[in-house]
């Protein structure tokens, strides 16, 4: 009995230690989390305080427009690209027919 106590004994400061650290890293992660604007959870990933406010909200809208805007035109980019694509991939004597079907169609029948 007394040598399992003599053990326990010898490895207390390792299981203080042990607990020491990884109560002060989960303190200094909330910490940071604060520090930096995140919301705080539970263990579940439940916000403790969900923040909804008028700010946040048009922030969120902002965010949304600016995306769709710049969506499209990534969009438009992208056609634009295809097309250069193809005229750079074309055959030379094919670019240049279909450059004089758009001249003769555009400034009359020559």
């Amino acid at each position: 009995m007394d040598d399992r106590f003599a053990q326990i004994v010898e490895l207390f400061p390792y299981i203080a230690l042990i607990v020491a650290v990884s109560v002060g890293g989960w303190v200094f992660t909330t910490w940071l989390r604060v520090r930096h604007g995140y919301p705080l959870e539970t263990s579940w990933g439940v916000p403790l305080h969900p923040q909804k406010d008028r700010e946040q909200a048009e922030r969120i809208k902002l965010l949304t427009s600016e995306n769709a805007q710049l969506r499209a035109e990534l969009g438009s980019v992208k056609d634009r690209l295809e097309n250069i694509e193809r005229i750079v991939t074309d055959q030379p004597s094919r670019l240049a027919k279909e450059i004089d079907a758009l001249a003769i169609d555009k400034g009359g029948r020559a």
